[in-house]
């Protein structure tokens, strides 16, 4: 069973390779090992050079989702207050970087549960209440989830990404209506 953010990517990965992991604009369908793989390439990025200890990215695309996962495989700390996550990284010339490669597994032994993934919260927290969510969703691999690309930097949006990897659903990202209310205060908890 997953311990951390980093082992619940690589596990979902491994597990449904080519089930499809998120759909939306620009990128089409990922099955979750290319979902793995664009989420390692941004990590490399992130990793080539002296990595800052806290990120954040809000450009409004997909890349959001990609450069968050990539945070928390990588054991950084997602703060809105945190460094931009710089285009280059996403999808530009510093995406995939080998330089981060070593960096990248060798972090493998440092991220834990005890890592911290946001102000307040470690991945273990994290893993505790996508545990709960999914309870009350019961969400599973075959669940299909369609969520509103324009909410996309809110809260509970992000709660029902990080509840769509954990149950191994496929996230659709687009113009659907969506009701936020099961993951209202999701982050508080």
């Amino acid at each position: 069973m997953a311990t951390t953010l980093r082992d619940l990517l690589i596990q979902r990965a491994a597990r449904l390779q080519d089930r499809p992991a998120l759909t939306t604009l620009g990128w089409g369908t990922l099955s979750y090992a290319q979902l793995r793989n664009r989420v390692e390439g941004v990590a490399l990025g992130l990793l080539a050079a002296e990595p800052p200890s806290t990120v954040f990215c809000a450009t409004g695309t997909a890349w959001d989702w990609a450069a968050e996962l990539a945070a928390a495989a990588s054991g950084l700390t997602w703060d809105p207050a945190g460094r931009a996550v710089p285009p280059a990284v996403l999808g530009g010339s510093l995406f995939n970087d080998e330089a981060g490669r070593g960096p990248y597994h060798a972090r493998e032994q440092l991220v834990g549960a005890g890592t911290p993934f946001m102000a307040g919260l470690d991945h273990a927290g994290l893993m505790a209440r996508l545990r709960r969510l999914n309870v009350h969703l019961g969400w599973d691999h075959e669940t299909r989830v369609e969520l509103p690309l324009a909410r996309l930097g809110e809260a509970p949006l992000r709660a029902a990404l990080w509840s769509a990897l954990y149950a191994g659903g496929h996230a659709v990202l687009g113009a659907a209506r969506w009701d936020s209310h099961p993951f209202e205060g999701f982050w508080l908890s």
